[in-house]
């Protein structure tokens, strides 16, 4: 990582200079649309010499993409579903299957053991993945019908403890008029688009609060700009009174200090520092392009070209960078097809875009001499963050479990540092595996009375530090079963693949036996028995290489095995765990099942946008008049903003 000053990328030139000015018209600006009367006046103050047309930007809901279908992507409209919907009554009711955390404690549970992507992508992976999430969808959540998950303390392969007895598990609420008569549905409060709206949200109160300004509920009359107090994201009481603040979910810590929360476009940009340092830079984003456009233009008026750059700069990201990184190779782009809905799809959204096994448990931060204070690493130490000295570099080592809900922490490690970090390490393997701190410890942090609590967590996640269990896999299955998805082989004939006949051709394995004196209980089963590197090279399994350089681990007993113990038959897989127990197809981060979802939802997401940036007359009419230009790549904007260089290539770290 290199510091620094860095040189402007993506040809800004000075916005006096030009003489041609793009005319916008901005109407009904709370929701983010106009037309052409509405419009008239401000196209009229924009005009120079020459008179360029308005465009109609988006609408902040999603709505009226689509002409002929103006709920098509909408927020407040239901998933579509690709497949038919999968309940026990044919209605609404879960369907059975065996007990989630057993199946997670036998298939998710990587006992410690980091296997890392074999693609060399880094952290960024994930993180643009999450980033991207909370642009497209978020499922209604109120109210909850609870259904919780029963906890087996006995459980020979179970190493936590649950004082509650149980793991708590909500279903999604059914969407209106479903789920009595007629199949239940679900609810996206999203926007589908990708669009920016995790940045800006998705309705006029959360925007006239986030930009500077009055807070009248019409964001048309503030600023341009968004609320960056020293160029982070605002906390709730950045208006003065924090109960009047757009709704945030609160995460791990932040449950006893709700005012140290931050505001976004998305309610979960607290969730994780990865997530919220993403968020802050593309709302510094904002305000940079505010920056460069001439000042003559209307707040408004600029507000809604740095929106609509933003939104094209988070498209351009994704495909040309985040998905070819990845090894998602779509069809080639043949422009708007009206009969394309972009509508985020239950399948999609229930099991495709759930790629958890790829988070990794922690992140490093390296520094220098006299970066940071000896009371700033005083104080990340007794935050739990291992600080690791080194002869001129050194490390700050922040467990998942201290970055979950904590806002604050960005701030004293610096948003650079922190996005710079996300590059320099590898993500780890999208397989069947889920770090202890996603599927046993998720949000929660240490019990009163630790004294150490960085050891809880560094190298792996110690049990005896937790008192309860919150499992993401478990939560993986079971939503599968809320939503009625299809079983794994239904779902594979539904995105037009074969379906898989035996265990050991889901795994790609020799055998699906468990092997001579061994049972589905015996802890021994997950004993990892080798571990190679990215070029096949073997690894000590207790040398110092294990933890930090195995792509692929060999276990006691095959994963088609365990399934084979589990499931019975492979007709009866829930779709999740069949999905990520598959073989990845060569040069992806994935199995064919997976990589078919992906595929088939980004095309959409692409096809069916009439604003998609390949197919938007309005960015090189922007370009043209002021020099903006959406075609940055992630390095591009990290330096623009943060003034940190980094690779060209974040989304790979270094073999």
């Amino acid at each position: 990582m290199h510091r620094g000053g860095s040189s402007r990328a993506g040809g800004f030139s000075t916005a006096a200079t030009r003489t041609v000015i793009l005319a916008i018209a901005v109407a009904l600006a709370a929701l983010g649309v106009d037309g052409a009367a509405s419009g008239a006046s401000a196209a009229g103050r924009a005009r120079t010499a020459v008179a360029a047309p308005a465009f109609t930007a988006r609408m902040l809901n999603g709505a009226s993409n689509n002409a002929a279908h103006p709920k098509w992507g909408e927020a407040g409209t239901n998933y579509t579903r690709v497949a038919s919907a999968n309940y026990a009554d044919g209605i609404a009711k879960m369907v059975g299957g065996p007990n989630a955390r057993y199946v997670s404690n036998r298939i998710f549970n990587d006992v410690g053991q980091n296997l890392f992507s074999e693609n060399n992508i880094s952290q960024w992976g994930w993180a643009w993945g999450q980033f991207l999430d909370h642009d497209m969808g978020l499922r209604n959540e109120t109210p909850a019908e609870s259904v919780p998950v029963p906890f087996n303390a006995s459980d020979p392969l179970e190493s936590f403890t649950d004082d509650l007895g149980s793991i708590a598990f909500n279903r999604t609420p059914a969407a209106p008029g479903t789920g009595t008569s007629s199949t239940r549905q679900q609810v996206n409060t999203l926007s589908s688009f990708i669009d920016g709206s995790n940045v800006y949200g998705v309705s006029a109160a959360r925007l006239d609060w986030l930009r500077n300004g009055s807070l009248d509920g019409n964001p048309s009359d503030n600023s341009a700009t968004l609320l960056l107090p020293n160029g982070y994201l605002p906390s709730v009481t950045a208006r003065g009174n924090a109960a009047k603040a757009p709704a945030m979910d609160l995460f791990g810590q932040e449950m006893g200090n709700p005012t140290d929360t931050v505001v976004a476009g998305d309610v979960r940009a607290n969730e994780n520092l990865a997530l919220t340092a993403i968020q802050t830079l593309f709302a510094r984003e904002h305000n940079r392009i505010v920056a460069e456009l001439p000042k003559s233009l209307t707040p408004q008026t600029k507000f809604q070209i740095a929106r609509r750059v933003v939104g094209a700069e988070i498209e351009y990201i994704t495909y040309t960078q985040f998905l070819p990184a990845l090894g998602v190779k779509l069809s080639p782009y043949r422009g708007y097809n009206k009969n394309v809905n972009p509508g985020i799809t239950d399948e999609f959204a229930t099991v495709g875009f759930r790629a958890h096994s790829m988070v990794h448990g922690e992140f490093d931060v390296d520094f220098f001499d006299g970066e940071y204070s000896p009371a700033q690493l005083a104080a990340f130490t007794a935050d739990g963050i291992a600080v690791t000295d080194n002869i001129s570099q050194h490390t700050l080592t922040i467990p998942l479990s201290v970055a979950f809900g904590n806002p604050a922490l960005l701030q004293q490690i610096g948003l650079g540092p922190m996005l710079a970090a996300l590059g320099e390490e590898h993500e780890y393997k999208n397989d069947e595996q889920i770090d202890n701190t996603m599927r046993s410890v998720l949000f929660e942090i240490p019990k009163p009375g630790t004294t150490d609590p960085a050891a809880c967590q560094t190298p792996v996640v110690d049990p005896q530090c937790f008192s309860d269990v919150s499992d993401l896999g478990v939560d993986d299955i079971m939503r599968g079963r809320d939503h009625g998805m299809p079983s794994y082989n239904a779902m594979r004939r539904a995105y037009g693949l074969p379906p898989k006949t035996s265990f050991t051709a889901i795994t790609g394995e020799s055998t699906d036996a468990l092997g001579a004196g061994l049972t589905i209980n015996d802890p021994h089963i997950l004993d990892f028995v080798q571990l190679r590197d990215r070029n096949g090279k073997l690894i000590d399994p207790t040398g110092p290489g294990a933890q930090e350089n195995a792509v692929t681990g060999v276990r006691r007993t095959t994963l088609a095995s365990r399934l084979r113990a589990i499931y019975g038959s492979v007709d009866k897989i829930d779709a999740f765990v069949g999905m990520v127990s598959e073989r990845h197809v060569p040069g992806t981060e994935f199995g064919e099942l997976q990589l078919a979802i992906w595929k088939d939802q980004f095309q959409k997401l692409r096809d069916g946008d009439r604003f998609f940036y390949l197919n938007d007359k309005a960015l090189p009419e922007i370009m043209s008049a002021y020099g903006v230009n959406y075609r940055h790549t992630l390095a591009d904007i990290i330096s623009l903003n943060t003034g940190v260089t980094v690779p060209h290539d974040v989304f790979h770290a270094a073999p």
